[in-house]
């Protein structure tokens, strides 16, 4: 017995020595575990090291990348400049006025335009000073048709269609010589005034106009041409154009011509987008006491046919240039300008055989005859 138990008592003071010593066993090599921990952590540093090294490694792959990105980054950013800069132009030379003016300035080919969201009363007193401005300009503006009496002015304009008033004026003296009063037109042969005629283009259709018309001034008007606009209207031939026309230079009648020019030059200016010409009448008409209205059409007209051409306006010796939002559709250079003027001044003859005196007094030139070359 004190044998076995002695036996049992080593074996088990052995298995709990042997536990213990595992304990202390693994205790100590847990200290080496430690220490591998810490010398992982020693390792770590060189694990760090490296990956600090890799960071140093990353730093010139990251420079590459930085580099690569320096490199893309100037082009991602350029290009859009370089395809943006050609649309950057037009804003500070239109494409228009750059076209029509080559090798000038851009400076030279913008003006300062009135904006967009120009209230009504600035529009009222920009269209006043534009008016003002040519007024000084064409101090002698005058209908451009010879006439001596309303029935030759109502012809004449009706004549006016689709051809200049030079070639009218050229065209009539022969035309009233032989037909002086509305009842010798209305009596006469249509064969032989659209003979007459004929150097007005369109000569039949005119010559059924005027011809219209002098039967109804004959008959229901007793030979004379009526002061009134519903009853000139009422003529063969006579719209609210030629009615005006009558009205304000044979009558002394306000009235608003809108005729061509009239129409490019009130649009180029902004004073109405209307192309409708009555709506034209009104849209302008509002803009101007209506005592103004038969000098501003002569004023704009005589603008028009001088300076303000319709395919290459002279806006380089333009006097309203600063007031006008299409300056620099035309040519801008001032020399170049001056040589696209025309009548009296571009230095050549007017439209009238017969003009007023104060037009002539003014350096204006009179038309030569139909055929005098």
């Amino acid at each position: 017995m004190p044998a076995k138990s002695a036996t049992r008592a080593e074996k088990a003071a052995s298995a709990r020595g042997d536990t213990r010593a595992k304990k202390a066993a693994s205790g100590k090599k847990a200290a080496p575990a430690r220490g591998k921990k810490a010398a992982s952590g020693k390792e770590a540093a060189p694990a760090t090291a490296e990956k600090a090294a890799s960071g140093k490694e990353a730093a010139p792959a990251t420079g590459k990348k930085a580099a690569s990105a320096g490199k893309t980054a100037p082009a991602k950013r350029l290009a859009p400049v370089k395809r943006q800069a050609p649309a950057r132009k037009p804003a500070v030379a239109p494409e228009k006025a750059t076209a029509a003016v080559k090798g000038v300035a851009p400076v030279k080919t913008v003006a300062a335009k009135p904006p967009r969201g120009e209230s009504r009363t600035a529009l009222v007193r920009r269209a006043r000073r534009i008016d003002r401005e040519l007024a000084e300009v064409y101090p002698y503006a005058h209908p451009e048709l010879d006439f001596e009496n309303p029935f030759q002015l109502v012809v004449a304009t009706v004549l006016s269609a689709q051809t200049t008033d030079l070639r009218v004026n050229q065209t009539t003296p022969a035309l009233f010589a032989k037909y002086p009063t509305p009842e010798d037109l209305a009596a006469a042969n249509p064969e032989e005034v659209e003979e007459i005629l004929r150097p007005t283009g369109f000569f039949r259709a005119k010559t059924k106009s005027v011809i219209g018309l002098s039967k109804a001034l004959a008959e229901d008007f007793g030979g004379e041409v009526p002061g009134r606009l519903e009853d000139l209207v009422r003529l063969p031939g006579v719209g609210r154009k030629t009615a005006f026309v009558v009205l304000g230079n044979a009558f002394g009648r306000p009235g608003i011509t809108v005729d061509t020019h009239f129409q490019r030059l009130v649009r180029r200016w902004q004073w109405t987008a209307e192309t409708d010409p009555d709506k034209i009448e009104a849209a302008v008409g509002a803009l101007f006491p209506k005592s103004d209205w038969t000098d501003l059409s002569h004023h704009v007209i005589w603008h028009g046919r001088r300076i303000c051409h319709a395919r290459k306006p002279a806006c380089g010796a333009c006097p309203v240039a600063p007031l006008c939002p299409a300056y620099g559709e035309g040519e801008t250079d001032p020399e170049k300008a001056k040589k696209l003027l025309k009548y009296e001044k571009g230095g050549l003859p007017g439209q009238r055989l017969k003009p007023p005196q104060a037009y002539l007094d003014a350096g204006g030139k009179p038309a030569p005859p139909l055929g005098a070359g």
